[in-house]
């Protein structure tokens, strides 16, 4: 038989049965800003994140993930150069994996500042040029089917044809 085969409300529940059992609250149900200040190991360990246990989260999405076999093999940090005759599982490394720099920032890692760079206190780049351009010029031209200086007479429609002139 069921337990409570009679429906809501409901004028008895467990601890009403047993008299003097007080709730007593779990030693790891710690909120997630709360410091210790003890160190509790359990509880810092549950805080940490790593790149597995951030991409097993359900709102996760990571641009940068390979999206078949030819991308991972792309990413790779193999170099045929310098690393030839490598193992098949030595080749597919990615930069992960070698503790290399990969983009990804976990919350609790953020990388190091860099030195403050001021902007006036940099030096002037001064260029020349060894022959004058006219701007008339269509070598410099930027390329479009409607200028009549680029497209050389031809420029096709939408659907194909060529334009009336």
């Amino acid at each position: 038989m069921p337990r409570n085969p009679y429906p809501f409300p409901r004028l008895e529940n467990d601890d009403n049965f047993v008299k003097g059992n007080e709730k007593k609250p779990c030693k790891h149900s710690q909120k997630f800003g709360e410091n210790t200040g003890s160190g509790d190991q359990w509880n810092r360990l549950f805080r940490t994140e790593t790149l597995s246990s951030k991409r097993r989260e359900v709102l996760h999405f990571d641009p940068q993930a390979p999206n078949d076999s030819l991308d991972f093999v792309i990413k790779s940090t193999y170099n045929h150069h310098g690393e030839f005759l490598s193992s098949q599982a030595e080749t597919l490394v990615q930069p992960e994996t070698k503790n290399y720099p990969h983009g990804r920032v976990l919350k609790n890692r953020p990388p190091p500042a860099g030195p403050k760079i001021d902007l006036n206190k940099l030096p002037l780049r001064i260029s020349s040029s060894n022959k004058r351009e006219s701007v008339h010029s269509v070598t410099g031209a930027i390329e479009s089917h409607h200028s009549a200086a680029t497209n050389r007479g031809y420029s096709r429609k939408h659907d194909g044809g060529f334009y009336a002139c």
